[in-house]
């Protein structure tokens, strides 16, 4: 199927537009849609659909690198960040996750109290870090009361340093627990310090596939709802969505749907992040992971889909560097950040990065080398430093 996939990938690089329009190997919905991306217009959801069950790995890469780079030009932006896991402890039991332990379970997992986050926080005094990132299992003790301390002493030690913390999973059960609503818990968070969301936790939203992967977590329209709340505080965001497993192509476009509609209405979403899903040490084991093709198709899609947001992640830590490099020809600019060995969830369930550690000149090169510009970014991308001319 990929045999002339080179030379091909090579003509429509260098006129796009004439040789999509022209070619016999495209058929006539694939062209159309293709004029509609090259055009700026927003495709369907059954065009959606569409890409996903025809579009070849050139045809997909030709127009999501169109879109990204009318977006980001060459640009590839990361930033220097860290992460605190409070706890792997939850009250959940995700099919998909490797990374969770139950409380009955709580002697191979770990707890961290506010000091010992204090502690490895202070372990970056002086270290040129902009970001650390929050987010972990859910359970009882780490509560309102509890998040809202840690981030004021957070921001009371380093103020700079922007927290970027909880996924609707957390804040839901929070919330719920403390007897406050989302907007009221929301602005809270905000009071105490949380500068911004990660995109966790929204795995795929369609009800049926959620409640087999993902039952008890706060629902699809739960997850939307914590996010718009946040958004109408003049606040930002991430977006995610696990893809790869037991869902069809029309549940990721679903998925998809709901957060450009979100973004309609609110603007606050910065980037969205496909996370594959992999079948290390999880009871989906037996589901086989997706190929880098499809991983590629997926970056490629989304970007096509997603035009309303303007960064599409891909997290090296997750999918390898290679991967990550050849998801910059795919639509992605954004490769994460220099994450210094302080997660655990992606080694757990089996990423190729078990060690998932890159200094900012690691990046940069990683960067360079597919003839991309390096941009180090801060969490709401304003340009730290532009690695053009280094």
């Amino acid at each position: 199927m990929y045999r002339h996939l080179p030379t091909f990938a090579l003509m429509i690089m260098e006129n796009p537009q004439e040789v999509i329009a022209q070619s016999e190997r495209i058929d006539r919905e694939l062209k159309a849609i293709a004029g509609k991306v090259f055009a700026g217009e927003r495709i369907s959801f059954d065009e959606g659909v569409y890409l996903y069950e025809h579009g070849s790995l050139s045809y997909l890469g030709t127009l999501a690198n169109f879109v990204r780079e009318k977006k980001n030009n060459n640009l590839v932006y990361f930033n220097r960040n860290f992460h605190v896991e409070p706890t792997n402890i939850c009250v959940y039991t995700c099919s998909f996750c490797a990374y969770s332990r139950l409380i009955k379970q709580r002697s191979e997992g770990w707890e961290l109290s506010i000091e010992q986050m204090l502690d490895i926080i202070k372990q970056y005094d002086g270290k040129e870090v902009t970001e650390v990132h929050m987010t972990g299992g859910v359970i009882p003790k780490q509560d309102l009361a509890f998040y809202t301390e840690l981030f004021k002493a957070i921001k009371k030690h380093r103020p700079e340093l922007h927290i970027k913390a909880l996924t609707p999973v957390e804040l839901h059960y929070i919330f719920k627990k403390a007897k406050v609503s989302y907007a009221e818990g929301m602005k809270i968070m905000k009071e105490a310090g949380l500068d911004s969301m990660p995109g966790g936790g929204a795995e795929i939203f369609d009800k049926e596939i959620r409640d087999k992967i993902a039952g008890g977590k706060c629902s699809a329209e739960e997850w939307l709802a914590i996010h718009e709340e946040w958004h109408k505080l003049g606040m930002q965001s991430n977006a995610t969505m696990l893809y790869g497993h037991i869902e069809t192509f029309a549940h990721r476009v679903d998925h998809m749907d709901r957060l450009r509609q979100l973004q309609d209405k609110t603007g606050g979403f910065n980037a969205f992040i496909p996370l594959k899903f992999r079948n290390g040490n999880n009871q989906m084991s037996d589901v086989p992971e997706v190929s880098v093709i499809e991983d590629l198709r997926n970056y490629a899609i989304s970007r096509i889909y997603l035009d309303n947001f303007d960064h599409i992640k891909s997290y090296w830590a997750m999918i390898g560097r290679n991967t990550a490099q050849l998801s910059l020809n795919f639509g992605v600019d954004d490769i994460d950040g220099t994450i210094d060995d302080t997660t655990k969830i992606y080694s757990m369930a089996g990423a190729e990065e078990q060690n998932p550690k890159l200094t900012t000149q690691q990046l940069v090169e990683l960067i360079k080398q597919v003839k991309r510009t390096p941009v180090e970014r801060d969490t709401l991308y304003h340009v730290v430093k532009d690695y053009s001319e280094n």
